[in-house]
């Protein structure tokens, strides 16, 4: 009977180790909601030059590069600030952004957001009358 309680209590004690050493090198199963989302940044456009502020400058967007069409996200104000929620598709890559100013007095921008968790960028354009 004593060997039958402790053969049963060994086997839980085995169980419950491999499944925190399984825990432990892979983590808890994530859970996503959605494949697709959007993530609220905001930027602030400066010049490359002079580091002021660029009003007007448009930010345009996509899921990933090739994916479609580019959609107008939103333009800097005053300060060179803008928010904007950026569309993203999981395990693609992207979001894919551009930043051009209708004037043409800046050179377009292109770049891929790797990390969603940045929040406050700063992008720098260079003028394009060199």
């Amino acid at each position: 009977m004593k060997m039958k309680l402790l053969h049963k209590i060994l086997k839980g004690i085995s169980l419950t180790g491999a499944l925190f050493v399984f825990q432990a090198c892979y983590g808890t199963p994530q859970v996503y909601e959605s494949e697709r989302g959007e993530a609220s940044m905001s930027f602030t456009l400066l010049s490359g030059e002079t580091a002021q502020p660029l009003q007007g400058i448009q930010i345009y967007g996509r899921a990933g590069k090739g994916m479609g069409q580019d959609s107008l996200l939103g333009s800097t104000d005053a300060n060179g600030q803008c928010q904007v929620e950026i569309p993203y598709i999981m395990d693609i890559e992207g979001p894919y952004l551009r930043f051009e100013d209708p004037s043409n007095d800046y050179s377009v921008k292109d770049t891929v957001i790797s990390d969603l968790r940045y929040r406050n960028i700063v992008i720098k354009l260079n003028s394009s009358k060199q």
